[in-house]
């Protein structure tokens, strides 16, 4: 690939800034006239409009329905710190194009890492295997699809330096360490990556998508009288290099010496079902895990999840309003489009207590005759799409965080998890607690540490009694795994009230 990578982000970049400025639209592209944003794409992969026509014309050569083209170039670079210097540095750059068929609600797929146009023709024969028989598509003009900009870049990470970023890493390190002399040991990690994406589809539909990632974390290790404790903490965003910035290190440090101090003193409670008050921010673990999964249109599609068929249907308390959303500006969890070229959105899952939505791909969409909500994404050009949150999470309510704790007689307060998973048929959940606090008589009390919470996704949604006006996102390194695939994503979640979950402490 012979690109000049500045000149590209340089021209892309001016088409997409400016695209803030007026409303998403779908153009023609003339045979004669390409726009330049398209231009610098197919000049990026070294393709023309002729050669996407005629791959795509070969994947749809034995009948099927539709099919599509996926591009990607990713540049990915990491860092890591030990004992107090950076050790480890790792780069890789991956590049190629995924075709999918669909016929049916059936999927062909093939990939490749050459997208030289014999490769792509090989690779879109296979995937046309999906369907039997022949068909003849007409080579239509490309309609360009302008993405919306909810990620601006102020400096891309392709002009940074290792040794600009090694600072801060090594910044890092020597904060958490002045804080506090308990600190004994700390590892820190800085990752970045810029994925350029070009799109293209049997219905002539051609888009495009540049998208900056970084995340930075640390783990922190202290000891107090021979006894030792960690914690971890993490930022992630949709940004280029100005995310790494003196505010930044503080705002970490600190947290990282917050989050593991209190566990010298904590404990854990009694275990058995109790009312659990999940904390702003990171709790939205409990929409993700308990709740998001089971959304998720093809297992509903299948008639595995337990909310296949609730759409319509009163599932919460008036006060819940539940939102999957790709625009939040700059979020880990947002797209400009999906990885089947919609424009993102922002979808009421569950409206005034009401099921709402579910969380569709173009598969789905089309089997419930709704439009697509731009949740179809991927892991790379080497993976299918399908149904993903991206950022997840409630609506401010009417009540308060301190009116919701005095509410509570005995029960547990917590904040800060680690992970968690769902079974999605049965809507059945457990999540992994890191820390947090006993509530006796409507105080928060003891330190707690190192619990499980189980319940079930669907009744913990209707057991939410309480809901307060502290709406908070938690902008770690969240990360969805599902079908062997893992995507970036964010949850968030105002202090709420579940009146029962069984909590895995100590027996009696």
């Amino acid at each position: 690939m012979n690109v000049n990578r500045r000149k590209f982000l340089k021209t892309s970049g001016a088409g997409m800034a400016g695209s803030l400025l007026i409303p998403s639209i779908v153009q023609s592209c003339q045979s004669t006239v390409i726009p330049p944003n398209v231009q610098a794409y197919l000049d990026h992969f070294e393709v023309s409009p002729g050669v996407l026509r005629k791959v795509i014309s070969t994947a749809l050569s034995k009948g099927g329905d539709y099919a599509d083209l996926y591009f990607e170039h990713k540049i990915l670079n990491s860092l890591g710190l030990e004992d107090g210097k950076v050790n480890r540095a790792y780069s890789n750059i991956d590049f190629g194009v995924g075709i999918r068929v669909l016929k049916g609600d059936q999927t062909g797929f093939a990939y490749s890492e050459n997208i030289s146009t014999d490769a792509m023709l090989k690779a879109a024969k296979t995937a046309a295997n999906i369907a039997s028989g022949t068909k003849n598509i007409p080579a239509d003009e490309l309609a360009e699809a302008i993405p919306p900009d909810f990620y601006s870049v102020e400096k891309s990470w392709e002009e940074v330096g290792v040794q600009q970023k090694v600072s801060f890493v090594q910044k890092l390190n020597d904060k958490i360490f002045s804080l506090d002399e308990r600190v004994s040991k700390v590892n820190v990690y800085q990752t970045d990556e810029v994925s350029y994406v070009l799109f293209y589809n049997s219905e002539g539909l051609v888009t495009y998508d540049y998208r900056p990632l970084v995340s930075m974390g640390a783990v922190c290790i202290m000891e107090k009288n021979g006894k030792m404790e960690n914690s971890y903490t993490s930022r992630s965003f949709r940004k280029g290099f100005e995310f790494l910035n003196d505010e930044l290190i503080d705002l970490l440090a600190q947290e990282s010496i917050d989050k593991t101090s209190i566990l010298f003193d904590a404990t854990k409670p009694k275990a058995g079902e109790m009312p659990v008050v999940m904390g702003a921010g990171g709790s939205g673990i409990l929409l993700h895990e308990a709740i998001g999964h089971t959304f998720e249109a093809d297992f509903n599609r299948k008639g595995t999840s337990i909310f296949a068929d609730k759409m319509g249907k009163k599932v919460a308390e008036n006060f819940v309003n539940i939102i999957d959303d790709g625009t939040l500006p700059g979020n880990r969890g947002s797209i400009n489009m999906d990885d089947e070229g919609t424009q993102s959105e922002k979808t009421y899952l569950v409206k005034d207590g009401v099921l709402n939505s579910y969380i569709h791909d173009r598969i789905s969409a089309k089997h419930y005759d709704v439009s697509p909500t731009g949740n179809g994404r991927r892991e790379s050009f080497r993976h299918v799409p399908l149904p993903r949150m991206r950022s997840t999470y409630m609506e401010v309510g009417p009540h308060s965080k301190d009116d919701i704790i005095t509410n509570v007689k005995s029960g547990i307060y917590v904040d800060n998890f680690s992970n968690g998973e769902v079974k999605i048929g049965a809507g059945d959940f457990t999540f992994f607690v890191k820390s947090g606090y006993l509530i006796e008589n409507g105080k928060l009390t003891q330190p707690i540490k190192d619990i499980n919470i189980i319940g079930n996704g669907p009744q913990a949604l209707a057991d939410i009694t309480m809901c307060a006006n502290d709406y908070l996102i938690d902008n770690g390194t969240w990360t969805c795994g599902k079908s062997g695939q893992s995507v970036p994503v964010t949850c968030g979640l105002p202090t709420v009230l579940v009146k029962k979950l069984t909590v895995g402490g100590v027996n009696a």
